[in-house]
């Protein structure tokens, strides 16, 4: 383990594995680098090396008063490549951090980046507008941020539940996971949890979808209760124009967890550009 360090003297804890053409991971909210442990070790193992970092604010990452919006959030990621000295990487991005990969590509040109992959990824644009009607009202985002504010910690019992997909009739991850879940969204800054929240559910990126000009593989189940399929992924296979989707049936949000094995079959096969 060691920090890259950010314009804004952030320090942002990195964990780097293995060796061979870089896989950088970057996790969702309200999560961290963590979340990726069961695919960087697979990635790791087959000769890559993997390079998985905490948002500014979450994890042991740094807790900043600002900064948490994507322009930010893209230069960390940059400082991220820059300090490890990433060449022809690979962007793998979860949710939340489909949004850095986006804005990554916009504001710094993709530089040092061969390949992108959005999972369960929130573009691009999860805001209803008149000119996005498939989007989500912002009442229910005005919702989360008062629950977040009144008992962040029983939030987050529910919140997991639907993340993963655990009902009456479904349990695909343990009690154990969920816990370990809240433990860590538990972790972030109160401040980063909260100004996160306007980041993903604010931030249209639908211009931003011409930026990718490489080949990318966009990943996202189609019983995601967190991020719907209909407003994200298929809207964004339609936007970038060398992309592949891949559609997990009846899959919920956390599919690092509820689809490890195939998620990591996925993303291997498109590394190595089969």
């Amino acid at each position: 383990m060691y920090s890259v360090t950010t314009h804004d003297q952030s320090k942002l804890y990195v964990k780097d594995w293995g060796s061979g053409q870089p896989v950088i991971l970057i996790h969702g909210w309200p999560l961290s680098a963590d979340s990726w442990d069961d695919q960087a070790m697979a990635l790791a193992e087959a000769g890559y090396r993997t390079i998985a970092y905490d948002r500014r604010g979450f994890g042991r990452s740094s807790q900043p008063w600002q900064g948490y919006d994507y322009d930010t959030l893209a230069d960390d990621l940059a400082s991220v490549i820059e300090q490890t000295g990433a060449q022809d990487a690979v962007l793998v991005g979860f949710s939340m951090g489909g949004g850095e990969v986006a804005r990554y590509m916009s504001r710094h040109g993709g530089r040092s980046v061969t390949k992108a992959a959005l999972v369960s990824s929130v573009l691009p644009f999860r805001l209803k507008t008149p000119d996005n009607a498939n989007g989500t009202e912002q009442s229910a985002f005005d919702t989360t941020a008062a629950a977040i504010n009144d008992d962040r910690a029983k939030f987050f019992s529910g919140f997991f539940k639907d993340f993963f997909g655990v009902g009456i009739m479904s349990h695909p991850v343990s009690d154990e996971l969920l816990e370990w879940a809240r433990s860590v969204a538990m972790q972030a800054s109160l401040k980063a949890t909260l100004e996160c929240v306007k980041s993903f559910s604010g931030t249209d990126f639908r211009s931003e979808l011409s930026a990718f000009k490489v080949p990318t593989l966009i990943i996202h189940g189609t019983d995601d209760r967190t991020v719907p399929i209909e407003a994200s992924a298929r809207p964004t296979a339609r936007g970038i124009a060398n992309s592949m989707l891949l559609e997990y049936d009846g899959a919920p949000h956390g599919l690092f967890a509820t689809h490890k094995e195939r998620l990591t079959g996925d993303l291997l096969d498109f590394i190595r550009g089969r």
